[in-house]
């Protein structure tokens, strides 16, 4: 398998919208490598087309890497509505059971249908969730901080108290725009996503509140708000151990607003299909490169969404402050 990579492999460089992959017709945009120590050290991304059960399984098993632990968490977004474009449990059911995880998620910070645990519990069983495997609110009975070394806006990370039950965590997320961030995929899931609803005023304000009713008082400019979701991610990553994660975007309805949304704007882009890496900003990074080199003519709002709120930055700083690479290998499965 070595052999294979190294010898077709293209190496996405750092900077502009670009893409690899690993197939012999692999992009032009992509700097081939003939050096096997930056082959071996750039993280890969795993993509299939196809989203199917099967193939969601498919891209997991690829990873080499089996989600195992005593409590396996998936992070999922139980979406805000029935109108959300949250993940179809039809695709992700046999996943979750062949890893017998856990669904868990976190109160929202903004009145709707799961601001509370209750609504929370009805609207995760309205969408089917729990039908699938247990569901647990985090923060239902508070949060705990996670320290972040390194923060330029915050210290620390509030997530919900139950997350501390859990030894392997499985972020499996929607790719999609997103009203605030540009766009959501690993990186929002693990922040906003893990924090718990004071820890989603926290990282919204940089810092500035703890208070989701102070919330939107103290919005910070807008880098701020998309480096504090960096810097949540490492708290985050930090606390589990990066060998103890691992990262699965499906790219599908892709609308420019995300599952919180409880009307989004229909999805004018096609579906791309399914990524999965070991290292989430290498995988949120393929995803936006795949939207930008679409020859799909739907793009242009997705992009435009992205691009208004400097959505791409979460990505610069992810990577700054060692959550990961935006230099990766596009396998392509079949």
């Amino acid at each position: 398998m070595k052999k294979l990579i190294f010898s077709v492999v293209a190496l996405c460089v750092l900077s502009g919208v670009m893409s690899c992959s690993s197939k012999a017709n692999a992009s032009s945009d992509g700097a081939v490598s003939d050096s096997l120590s930056v082959v071996d050290s750039t993280p890969v991304v795993y993509y299939i087309k196809d989203i199917t059960p099967e193939n969601l399984i498919k891209v997991y098993e690829a990873l080499g890497r089996k989600a195992d632990g005593n409590n396996v968490a998936v992070k999922i977004s139980t979406g805000e509505s029935n109108k959300s474009n949250h993940l179809d449990t039809a695709l992700i059911k046999d996943f979750v059971r062949l890893v017998n995880g856990t669904f868990i998620e976190c109160n929202t910070a903004y009145n709707g249908n799961r601001s509370n645990t209750e609504a929370h519990i009805k609207a995760a069983k309205e969408h089917g969730f729990a039908d699938i495997a247990r569901v647990d609110i985090m923060d239902a009975e508070g949060d705990t901080a996670l320290a972040i070394k390194g923060g330029k806006h915050i210290a620390y990370d509030l997530v919900g108290k139950n997350f501390l039950n859990y030894d392997f965590v499985v972020i499996l997320s929607h790719f999609k725009g997103h009203a605030m961030g540009g766009f959501g995929g690993a990186l929002k899931n693990i922040s906003i996503g893990i924090a718990s609803a004071d820890g989603k005023a926290w990282i919204h304000s940089a810092g500035k509140t703890r208070k989701p009713a102070e919330l939107w008082d103290n919005l910070p400019e807008q880098d701020a708000f998309i480096e504090s979701m960096a810097e949540a991610c490492k708290g985050v990553i930090d606390h589990v151990g990066k060998d103890k994660m691992l990262y699965i975007n499906v790219a599908n309805r892709l609308s420019v607003d995300c599952d919180c949304d409880g009307n989004p704007a229909a999805p004018k882009m096609g579906d791309l299909g399914i990524f999965a890496s070991l290292d989430p900003v290498a995988l949120d990074k393929a995803c936006v490169d795949m939207v930008f080199n679409s020859d799909d003519p739907g793009k242009a709002d997705l992009i435009e969404r992205i691009n208004s709120r400097h959505g791409t930055h979460i990505l610069d700083h992810a990577e700054k402050i060692g959550v990961g690479s935006k230099a990766y290998r596009l396998v392509t499965l079949e």
